[in-house]
């Protein structure tokens, strides 16, 4: 098949996060070919999460309205915050089920190679959850790298306040691993042996 049009199906499908040429390939056949009439559903539904979704003006995660439905849930602990990478992290914490503070979502992490500063990541909004003196204690659960590392020596070094209690996940996570594919059971685990630093 030589069609402009599915060629450049293909490659837009090739973009996203873990399909390869064969997938976005297969997925695109399929929309194509043998499930047509949920294109038109799909597509409707892209364009509205497009229109709709924001990040949390307080935490970073996806939300219809100003405040995702994690920060406005008063049944939540305010006095804990768990610091992610990303939202799909956000959301693998959340499948363990034995998390019940907040969160705050960095969208990435430190990487100079890639020219990642702290500036390009939501940190800024981080310093200042600090100022209403209500968080007594950071849980660090970013990814298990070299840049992972860095980011959380930069926070612990020149964003979280000295005197706060601050641990780190990373039991239980292979290292060079992020936690959006880490089944809940090893989250779990991770979360309930993290360390102090």
């Amino acid at each position: 098949m030589t069609s402009n049009a599915f060629e450049e199906l293909v490659m837009r499908l090739k973009q996203l996060p873990g399909l390869g040429a064969r997938s976005a390939e297969r997925i695109a056949l399929h929309l194509l070919l043998e499930r047509r009439e949920k294109l038109d559903a799909l597509v409707g539904a892209l364009k509205t999460a497009g229109e709709k979704l924001r990040r949390c003006k307080c935490c970073g995660n996806l939300c219809e309205g100003e405040h995702c439905a994690l920060c406005l849930d008063a049944s939540r602990k305010h006095d804990v915050l768990c610091v992610v990478e990303e939202v799909p992290d956000l959301l693998a914490i959340e499948r363990a089920g034995n998390y019940r503070g907040r969160y705050h979502v960095l969208h990435g992490k430190l990487s100079p190679l890639r020219k990642i500063g702290p500036d390009e990541l939501n940190i800024a909004t981080l310093s200042g959850r600090f100022s209403s003196g209500e968080i007594t204690e950071v849980i660090l659960a970013l990814g298990n790298d070299i840049e992972g590392e860095a980011t959380c020596h930069y926070l612990r070094e020149t964003v979280i306040p000295q005197s706060m209690a601050v641990s780190r996940i990373g039991f239980g996570l292979p290292s060079g691993a992020t936690l959006m594919f880490a089944d809940p059971a090893t989250l779990r685990s991770a979360l309930s042996s993290r360390k102090h630093l």
